[in-house]
């Protein structure tokens, strides 16, 4: 690839592994082989997909948890068969999504300080796919809308609210999808699958408004993701097995925008995108490398900028949201590898001598409000999602979560499978419910108080009697 020197504030941005008390040490990985990145992080957890014998787990850990993590952690374990794919819920920190090889998606809520017990029993599971289900995708806008794809070669677009699928997109593909991904304001969707053809839907018109066959010619898989633009970026491989990354225009799927070919390694090229500095990141599955480029509107359109490299190929790959990053320290991007054993953050830093606010490299960002209800989304509206400064850094909401729980199912937890509509009755039954529980909560917490404080002054009135019966005894 041809390096041309111009002008370019990422030029020299650089990626540098923390130190080793500052990873999450002693993970059993997921040995699985499926091309997901087996990580999904969040400004409060980073969840890893685990073996777990007899089903399917994965930890969240609160970030801060780092160093050994003990082999008795709790773990979310309600699949029957390996976890293939979560993904955090962009609207509510403590809502993650998994999908399973027990063809189930199931929607979680983790406790605000993390887990203290294992976590069997999800808010809700999603049954619908006939085969395993590899690919789990929210919504960037539309609170409780999640995408879920399987290897029966079906979407199926769910509102997690009801339990209910909505769309269902069972006739559009041919083969297995590799991959699924929104565009900005979560419009339209794009795929890449093993037919070799990209193609861009419109979900709820259920068409297919754009499709390129033979986009990469190799029988490797294919990824394609959505710019903020509008275009379609792709990676793949050559007929001759060298990877290769691509930009298209929807509007003109005829010829590539950019087509450049990379390496001759066989892993997949895993695809991480910030909208607001234009710059992809590429982590090859097996690779010991990532790749990062500059998405521009000038030829050759993508930039190469550097390479980070290390010593230790990685398994899997999580992408930190921007809002979870140190604005001070001028971080543009965060990762968490997962190598066999360990997760090890890797951040990427513009060098920048000045401590003040880089506004240049910290454009308002897509905060966690939610711009538009599922019911609206359906109805067939569209919002860019609400953006947010990162001036002061970013604070997270203190439960956040209720806000969202009480216009949903995630706490009035009905049967799993049944497709149950939010009836008032039922939802003001389970806010009753749970205002009973907490009056009950603030007894028992007052209760053990003043056993405590009795504690106390029992442990103080015993060691003022065994000095008399010192000074006694002397």
């Amino acid at each position: 690839m041809r390096r041309v020197v111009r002008q370019s504030k990422f030029r020299h941005v650089f990626g540098q592994a923390v130190k080793n008390d500052q990873c999450y040490d002693d993970i059993r990985v997921s040995r699985v082989t499926w091309d997901s990145s087996f990580c999904a992080v969040n400004p409060r957890f980073v969840a890893i997909i685990i073996e777990a014998s007899g089903g399917g787990a994965f930890l969240v850990l609160p970030l801060h948890k780092t160093g050994r993590i003990d082999k008795s952690y709790p773990t979310v374990c309600g699949h029957t068969g390996p976890v293939l794919d979560i993904d955090w819920c962009p609207h509510n920190d403590q809502v993650i999504a998994s999908g399973s090889e027990d063809c189930t998606v199931m929607v979680w809520q983790i406790p605000e300080n993390g887990l203290t017990l294992s976590l069997t029993e999800p808010v809700v599971i999603l049954e619908g796919h006939s085969k395993r289900v590899g690919i789990v995708a929210w919504h960037p806008t539309a609170r409780n809308v999640l995408l879920s794809a399987g290897c029966d070669n079906a979407i199926i677009i769910w509102n997690v609210g009801t339990g209910e699928a909505l769309i269902n997109l069972d006739d559009m593909h041919s083969d297995m999808i590799y991959n699924v991904s929104w565009n900005r304001n979560g419009s339209l969707i794009c795929t890449a699958s093993k037919d070799k053809k990209v193609r861009v839907i419109d979900p709820r018109k259920q068409e297919i408004v754009a499709e390129k066959e033979r986009a990469h010619e190799g029988a490797r898989p294919m990824r394609a993701i959505f710019l903020a633009d509008g275009n379609v970026f792709t990676t793949g491989f050559s007929r001759m097995s060298e990877r290769q990354l691509a930009l298209w225009n929807p509007k003109n799927m005829e010829e590539p925008i950019a087509l450049h070919e990379m390496d001759t390694s066989n892993g997949v090229l895993l695809p991480f995108y910030d909208p607001d500095t234009s710059i992809i990141y590429l982590c090859g599955k097996g690779d010991s490398s990532i790749r990062y480029f500059e998405i521009t509107d000038e030829s050759p359109y993508v930039h190469y900028l550097n390479t980070f490299s290390s010593k230790e190929p990685q398994r899997g790959m999580g992408y930190m949201p921007k809002r979870g990053l140190d604005v001070n320290k001028c971080e543009i991007a965060r990762f968490f590898k997962l190598h066999e054993r360990k997760c090890e953050p890797i951040i990427m830093t513009v060098p920048r001598k000045s401590d003040l606010f880089q506004d240049d490299l910290y454009p308002d960002t897509a905060g966690p409000e939610a711009a538009l209800e599922a019911e609206e989304w359906f109805e067939g509206r569209n919002a860019d999602p609400i953006l947010i400064s990162l001036k002061h850094g970013y604070i997270p909401g203190k439960n956040r979560d209720l806000k969202v729980v009480k216009k949903n199912i995630l706490d009035s937890k009905p049967t799993a499978n049944k497709k149950c509509d939010l009836i008032t009755a039922p939802k003001k039954t389970a806010d009753a419910a749970g205002v009973q529980n907490e009056a009950k909560l603030d007894e028992i917490l007052k209760e053990i108080k003043s056993i405590k404080d009795t504690i106390c002054n029992q442990d103080e009135r015993i060691s003022k009697l065994e000095q008399q019966m010192a000074k006694i005894a002397a």
